[in-house]
């Protein structure tokens, strides 16, 4: 039986291979401590459950709109303008189950052979993957530890072509943890003015998770690249929901942005007809409700990764910058002797540690190791001590 070609040119996430291998060796009775995966250890605050639990005593058991309950959609205006003082109109809001689906979306209405996307790497591998599936040229966007892990306004400029149809950026970012300044984001604003042919993808699923005086800089702050702006966003990783499968996309204003968002409208009548009702009043709960719980998960995330970085630069041949934002730090380890995903696989088979190997995330990933720090300051110090002995202990790599 054969397939189409698009299928072998798909790629994955490998952080979800790192987690069921994990599990597998915690099944065989290892002790095993998990700093692979990107998901908040937090439980989803209460009151956001309680919601889901009412809407189905309620009777919401039915069909949605494939664009999202309109409460939902006023919800996700309503905290747009919270966090960037935009009003977005509900008609160009689409509910999505979870995030992937407006980077499938946005990419495949983009991409296609003789199309080139750009996209950051190191990254979230998805980009890479979906722009792999639509035939178009991948055109990687160098992230720089010496850039502090921002992109290069200048650099991402210099690698659009006339064949260029879309431009992902991410920040605060995975797998980096860097936060791009404002001052680089508006001059690559001003350089998207003479490439009016490129729409623009923003994941900004980490909006809320800044520290040391950043601040996250929207891109719908930029009207005048709003009839071309996609924006990715959701409720995972902010109140600890990633299992609900809750994300929204914002896209552009004006008559192309109707047809996009009918694009993308059809695609779920056709790929998943509709966001299950329960998890849509989670998400409005979650969005006009106590935010309390947010505020305590970022300050553990906010110490955790000062510890995170004050550890692994305290081992010798190891250098980390303290991430900016997100929940990740992405240390060097080139003068280990190591290749990143060799070290990976060894550091859980051997002593327990489940990382990320840096060239998961993109061919300028190698040379570094991803860590969440999205684990209990016990289970990081733990894993720590273990990744310094095992580097010890191996000294020739």
């Amino acid at each position: 039986m054969q397939t189409i070609a698009a299928f072998d040119r798909m790629g994955e996430e490998n952080a979800f291979a790192v987690l069921a291998r994990a599990a597998a060796l915690q099944a065989e009775g290892r002790d095993i401590i998990n700093l692979g995966i990107g998901q908040p250890d937090f439980k989803t605050p209460a009151h956001i459950v309680e919601a889901a639990i009412k809407a189905l005593k309620d009777g919401h058991h039915g069909y949605t709109p494939a664009s999202g309950l309109p409460q939902t959609r006023e919800a996700v205006v309503r905290r747009t303008i919270t966090m960037t003082g935009v009003e977005v109109s509900p008609d160009r809001v689409m509910i999505m189950p979870g995030g992937k689906p407006t980077m499938y979306a946005a990419i495949t209405m983009f991409g296609e052979p003789g199309a080139e996307i750009l996209y950051p790497d190191p990254g979230f591998p998805i980009y890479r993957s979906m722009i792999d599936f639509t035939g178009a040229k991948p055109v990687p966007i160098p992230i720089r530890e010496e850039n502090g892990f921002a992109f290069s306004a200048e650099e991402t400029l210099s690698k659009i072509t006339p064949a260029t149809r879309l431009l992902i950026v991410n920040s605060p970012a995975n797998p980096t943890g860097g936060v791009t300044p404002r001052s680089e984001i508006e001059k690559l604003v001003a350089g998207l003015a003479q490439h009016p042919h490129v729409a623009i993808m923003s994941d900004e699923i980490y909006d809320v998770m800044t520290y040391d005086g950043e601040s996250h800089t929207s891109l719908l702050g930029f009207p005048e690249i709003r009839d071309r702006l996609i924006i990715l966003n959701g409720w995972s990783k902010t109140w600890a929901m990633t299992g609900w499968r809750m994300g929204w996309s914002i896209w552009p204003e004006g008559p192309g942005g109707a047809r996009l968002y009918d694009n993308v409208r059809k695609l779920a009548v056709n790929c998943w007809s509709c966001v299950n009702a329960p998890s849509q009043f989670a998400g409005i709960a979650a969005i006009d409700g106590p935010q309390d719980d947010v505020h305590a998960m970022l300050k553990a995330f906010d110490s955790r990764r000062k510890l995170v970085a004050k550890r692994l630069n305290a081992i010798d041949n190891i250098r980390c910058a303290t991430p900016k934002g997100a929940f990740y730090a992405f240390p060097n380890i080139k003068d280990t002797g190591f290749k990143s995903k060799d070290l990976a696989a060894r550091l859980l088979e051997e002593s327990g540690v489940a990382l990320v190997g840096g060239p998961d995330f993109g061919e300028y990933g190698e040379g570094y190791i991803r860590f969440s720090c999205a684990a209990s300051e016990e289970q990081i110090e733990a894993a720590i001590k273990r990744f310094a002995a095992f580097l010890e202990k191996n000294k020739d790599g």
